[in-house]
């Protein structure tokens, strides 16, 4: 007779989160000097540095997930749930305390910082969807997900 396993047990299997993390992050490339630029041309070189930073914070954070998340995984799928809950308030709150630390600083324009770190979050979570398997089979990256794609299969 086999049983389930409990809360208190190590989540097994790959990590598929620190690759998907690791391909945002690759994904956030080409998407930088756009932001750079456009902000950069809307409001000057503040605008352009405060886009910049932006783009730094999404990718630290989406990183910073992910290592929480697989790191948590191997304890127990309790501290699993624990480390996701936990770990999206830090996140949320070292990304307040980033931007507040550095708003009055004279580089810093705040409208493109913010919007900046608004949709760069959101685009590279819409793009990435796009290229995640939720299947058993292949969690994590589809098979042959091309640009920066991990190919398992």
């Amino acid at each position: 007779m086999t049983t389930a396993p409990s809360l208190g047990t190590p989540v097994t299997g790959p990590a598929p989160e620190v690759d998907i993390a690791r391909d945002l992050a690759r994904r956030a490339l080409p998407i930088a000097p756009v932001a750079v630029v456009v902000c950069g041309l809307i409001w000057d070189v503040d605008g352009a540095l405060s886009a910049a930073y932006a783009v730094v914070l999404v990718v630290a954070n989406f990183l910073a997930a992910a290592l929480l998340i697989a790191r948590a995984a191997r304890i127990s799928a309790t501290v699993l749930m624990a480390a996701v809950l936990g770990g999206y308030l830090l996140r949320l709150g070292v990304l307040t305390v980033a931007v507040v630390a550095v708003r009055d600083a004279g580089w810093v324009e705040i409208v493109p910082l913010g919007l900046t770190l608004v949709a760069t979050h959101v685009g590279l979570l819409v793009w990435e969807a796009r290229k995640v398997s939720v299947t058993l089979a292949f969690p994590g990256l589809k098979p042959g997900a091309g640009f920066g794609g991990n190919q398992r299969g």
